[in-house]
């Protein structure tokens, strides 16, 4: 009677050892997380470049306001007119030269409202893109 107790146990402690073993084993046959299905279905994006690449360095930085300016003659900026930007904005951390040299993106946490920006606007174009 002990021996017959002994190899049912036996048995049950074999089936259940092989069915944990299965259960392990078995990873192949298992979906792809969804981690995995994200990365194999969206393409990755392709890097930014020009002014693109300049406003999102500009972004980083966090500030709360982004202001873009431009000659009102579509010409590039030149020595005097960043001297001009930097002379009547000086609470900009940030300026980026950009789209061959006819944009400079400003990055602040001042509201430029509050200072010069109408002094500004007489000569150039000066666009918010604080939440744009």
């Amino acid at each position: 009677m002990t021996r017959k107790i002994l190899s049912t146990s036996l048995l049950i402690g074999l089936m259940v050892f092989g069915g944990i073993l299965l259960t392990a084993c078995s990873s192949g046959s298992q979906a792809p997380a969804a981690s995995e299905l994200a990365t194999q279905s969206s393409p990755a994006p392709s890097p930014k470049v020009g002014f693109e690449a300049d406003l999102d360095y500009v972004r980083k930085g966090q500030y709360t306001y982004v202001w873009i300016f431009s000659r009102k003659d579509a010409k590039s900026i030149d020595k005097d007119d960043a001297a001009y930007l930097r002379k009547n904005a000086p609470q900009v951390v940030d300026w980026v030269t950009s789209d061959a040299g006819k944009k400079v993106i400003a990055g602040t946490n001042f509201d430029l409202a509050q200072g010069n920006l109408e002094l500004l606007r007489e000569r150039f174009i000066a666009e918010d893109y604080s939440n744009k």
